[in-house]
């Protein structure tokens, strides 16, 4: 079985329909996968629901779906860094389902281990727990949370064979493992495609059961998040 796709477009083809709901790995601006976010972006798909850590930035990542209204609802953590995010959702125009930074990355993992639901401590009290089963165990309370299983899965990797088998690189690993376990379809960007048995079996960090569609994109932009500061006057 050939994995391997000539272009992002085409990985991407008969796959993402309107009303999808998809998972796209990355934290920040680290571990994008910026071309098939762009290819999503060219496909014109509408009214998408995004499973991810944040929502990109004006004008990168998932911003640029933002951009062209293409995303209906974000199940996400962080949202801070995008200003036209801020202005949909406070318009009412962009639905968001906040969800704690480990809830998201378990509701992930149990979805791709076919969990339907667990229960955790956090978020209990909260917004969070409103409208959610809640259990006492061990004198505690605990929120029950669902699993999620994306249709498609847009997830980046470094290094990949030509069977799938994923090596990620630092911490550009974060999120992706868990979303290409999670869905139904799961397509990489890989900055690099070696030849099946070319990896190490302990550098494999995914295997390549969980992957269907593998995109080559050798030149990622690889933004940088720089910490800014305010200069005080007589500092």
């Amino acid at each position: 079985m050939n994995k391997i796709y000539p272009s992002a477009q085409a990985a991407l083809d008969g796959l993402v329909k309107d009303g999808a709901l998809l998972a796209v790995g990355g934290f920040g601006l680290c571990g994008i996968p910026e071309a098939l976010i762009d290819a999503l972006r060219d496909s014109g798909v509408k009214n998408l629901r995004v499973i991810s850590n944040n929502a990109g930035v004006d004008g990168f990542g998932l911003g640029k779906l933002l951009a062209t209204r293409q995303i209906k609802k974000m199940i996400s953590s962080y949202v801070g860094e995008n200003k036209e995010f801020e202005r949909q959702y406070l318009a009412g125009e962009l639905e968001l389902e906040f969800t704690p930074q480990g809830t998201l990355a378990e509701k992930l993992r149990a979805g791709g281990a076919g969990i339907p639901a667990f229960f955790t401590r956090t978020g209990v009290g909260t917004i969070v727990a409103e409208g959610k089963e809640l259990r006492e165990f061990d004198g505690h309370t605990y929120v029950m949370e669902r699993s999620l299983v994306p249709d498609v899965s847009l997830v980046k990797a470094w290094r990949s064979d030509r069977s799938g088998n994923l090596q990620f690189r630092l911490t550009a690993r974060n999120f992706n493992p868990a979303a290409a376990m999670a869905g139904k379809v799961t397509v990489v960007e890989v900055e690099e495609i070696v030849e099946t048995g070319a990896m190490a079996p302990d550098s494999v960090h995914l295997p390549g059961i969980y992957v269907h569609r593998i995109v080559l994109n050798a030149t990622p932009e690889k933004r940088i998040e720089k910490r800014t500061i305010t200069e005080k006057a007589g500092v």
